[in-house]
């Protein structure tokens, strides 16, 4: 019973890490779809870049989350053992800081501070 628990959370964790991948993959195809299907106004084309920036910036910053989310599942769930969450917390530690700075490419703040 226990060994199909094990099996059963490390099959939602491998899920969730799909999921994870599946959002940034769909996201920066749709992105640079729509980048790409609305470059031909070359009046408008530094606006584009700007949205095309952005969105990526915020697929990536869900697929970071998610991904997370995965991490977080398999690793207090399955191994809780001192060493599997300190690996935990040096990838959250990552993570957090690759989404601070896309936070700052896209707004162009902290995100502590306030918006302008």
């Amino acid at each position: 019973m226990l060994e199909q628990i094990h099996d059963f959370i490390e099959f939602i964790g491998v899920v969730i890490e799909v999921y994870g991948v599946a959002v940034i993959a769909v996201g920066v195809a749709y992105a640079t779809f729509l980048f790409v299907s609305n470059a031909i106004r070359p009046d408008q084309r530094s606006i584009l870049y700007k949205s095309y920036r952005g969105r990526l910036g915020r697929v990536l910053l869900l697929g970071l989350e998610i991904l997370v989310a995965a991490d977080i599942v398999r690793t207090v769930a399955l191994e809780p053992s001192f060493e599997n969450v300190a690996v935990l917390g040096l990838l959250v530690l990552v993570r957090t800081f690759l989404s601070w700075s896309i936070v700052v490419e896209i707004e162009g703040r902290w995100p502590w501070q306030p918006k302008r």
